[in-house]
């Protein structure tokens, strides 16, 4: 979501008592080791200055970061969560503990850990993007376009990110001509900035520009090859071209490549839908879903697989959620069933 917050420690060493000199000397091995690339010799320096002080924040900060580096999201929280017991407004802690949560999909937690930085800093356009990045994962688009618009009027000269990520939300909200002018806006600022691309190639599949959308999305993977979201979205792409076996094959490099990807299941759930295998599709589907209960449509092509499956309550179930998410894809067949 953002970069993490490491600790450093300043030059002005003589001023410490005996153990406070320690405690600095173990950060400051354990940070010059992580420079050099030694993440185990990094962690054994931060432990030991745990042993020496169990309330020492930097380092429990630092330990916090080496899992996150390494996609230990619930390792990282536990850190976080040791630093910010021992203080509360410790900010680097609620700063990496957002992002931690983030990542683990714990959206409402994340947005808390916002609001305890923002008590501290207010009205800070980062506050803002990221609001804006956890009301997109959690669907509520007209919450995180307020939220980009805000960091937007905070912001001298835009990033691409911003950019992009705003127009994620006009994409998500139909309204594609302001995602296009925010796309064109972010190439011009780095256009080798491979989301651009990925994002524009959403729009154009959304209005069934197919081989536009597909001339996007590889120019995003020129820039970064095997990428596994923009592999999932070409796979897509190649599903509604009825492109099976190309579907199949980015859909499967996707995962080999994120194997915690949620949408990359629902799009070979949506495969096996397509090749006539809904017991497989129904399998892949639910996988999704419970993966992130937030994707794109998910409930509406759940819903088909259960049908098909004849599970009319669970289809009638999902398709009812489909339809609070605004989905507007069920046919009046599909309605009739359900009343």
């Amino acid at each position: 979501m953002n970069k993490i917050v490491m600790a450093v420690i300043g030059l002005a060493l003589w001023s410490c008592t005996s153990t406070e000199m320690k405690l600095q000397q173990f950060l400051l091995k354990g940070n010059l080791a992580l420079e050099a690339g030694n993440t185990a010799q990094a962690g054994y320096y931060y432990r030991e200055a745990t042993k020496l002080e169990p309330c020492y924040l930097d380092a429990l900060n630092n330990l916090g970061t080496l899992e996150f580096r390494a996609k230990n999201f619930e390792k990282a929280v536990a850190f976080y969560d040791q630093a910010l017991a021992c203080k509360a407004d410790f900010l680097p802690a609620l700063f990496n503990r957002a992002n931690a949560r983030f990542e683990l999909k714990e959206y409402f937690a994340a947005l808390a850990d916002v609001e305890l930085i923002a008590k501290a800093k207010p009205d800070t356009a980062w506050l803002d993007f990221t609001r804006g990045l956890i009301f997109t994962r959690l669907r509520n688009f007209p919450e995180a376009q307020r939220a980009f618009n805000r960091a937007m009027a905070k912001t001298a000269t835009p990033s691409s990110d911003l950019l992009v990520n705003r127009a994620t939300i006009f994409y998500y909200l139909k309204k594609y001509d302001s995602a296009l002018l925010d796309l064109a806006a972010a190439e011009k600022i780095n256009p080798d900035e491979a989301n651009i691309y990925n994002t524009r190639g959403l729009v154009y599949a959304d209005v069934n520009d197919l081989e536009r959308a597909l001339i996007e999305t590889n120019r995003a993977l020129d820039r970064a090859p095997n990428h596994p979201y923009y592999l999932n979205n070409r796979g897509f792409i190649f599903l509604q071209q009825n492109d099976l076996k190309k579907a199949e094959l980015d859909i499967n490099e996707s995962i080999s490549q994120d194997p915690y990807n949620g949408w990359a299941y629902r799009n070979k759930g949506i495969y096996y839908f397509m090749v006539g295998d809904y017991a497989s599709a129904e399998r892949l589907l639910a996988q999704a879903e419970k993966m992130d209960p937030f994707i794109d449509k998910i409930h509406f092509y759940l819903g088909r697989a259960y049908l098909k499956n004849n599970q009319l309550e669970k289809a009638c179930a999902q398709f009812q959620l489909s339809e609070e998410a605004g989905d507007k894809m069920l046919t009046g067949e599909e309605l009739k069933k359900c009343r």
